[in-house]
């Protein structure tokens, strides 16, 4: 089972649609589900990505109350026998990174995706995958825009970055 795994978009401010390179990315890879760790910042970003495929979410801290209803800011999602914690990782003490770790640390979760940063990262620790996809809309001082694809194999997670330098929607 192929996942998306996209953050901070911050929609419609960094963009009108969705990138071209992104939506492109997302459907050759066959995606199942669309996970969107926050910041969409306008609800009608949520059916931009349906488009492509089911979303799980959650809500970061630039989303308002509609946004943070539907989605919570923590959650377990439960997808081939994988158990995967999503959290936007604001807040106030130690980096986003920590946060995230922090948000789960009495959890049996077998990846930690989450946001906020803007900042890619995808490694294993004891085990555990802990993968923030950056931004395919708003790269901030990162070299290129980015999202990632979660692979869940029967006995075997694999993770990877994917990044684009023009975030264009497609015409029409």
């Amino acid at each position: 089972m192929v996942i998306g795994v996209v953050s901070d978009t911050h929609m419609p401010r960094f963009g009108r649609g969705l990138p071209a390179a992104l939506e492109d990315g997302l459907r050759r890879a066959r995606i199942r589900v669309l996970l969107h760790l926050g910041d969409f910042t306008e609800p009608q970003v949520v059916a931009w990505f349906e488009r492509v495929a089911p979303v799980e979410a959650v809500a970061g801290n630039n989303d308002g109350a509609a946004l943070q209803r539907r989605f919570g800011r923590r959650k377990i999602v439960e997808l081939a026998g994988y158990r995967i914690g999503l959290v936007h990782g604001d807040g106030r003490r130690g980096t986003t990174e920590q946060r995230a770790l922090a948000a789960f640390a009495d959890e049996n979760v077998d990846v930690i995706c989450f946001g906020h940063s803007h900042i890619p990262v995808c490694e294993t620790r004891g085990g555990m995958w802990l993968l923030n996809p950056g931004s395919p809309t708003d790269k901030r001082r990162q070299p290129l825009f980015s999202y990632a694809l979660l692979t869940l194999q029967r006995k075997r997670i694999d993770a990877r970055l994917c990044f684009f330098d023009d975030k264009r929607p497609a015409p029409g």
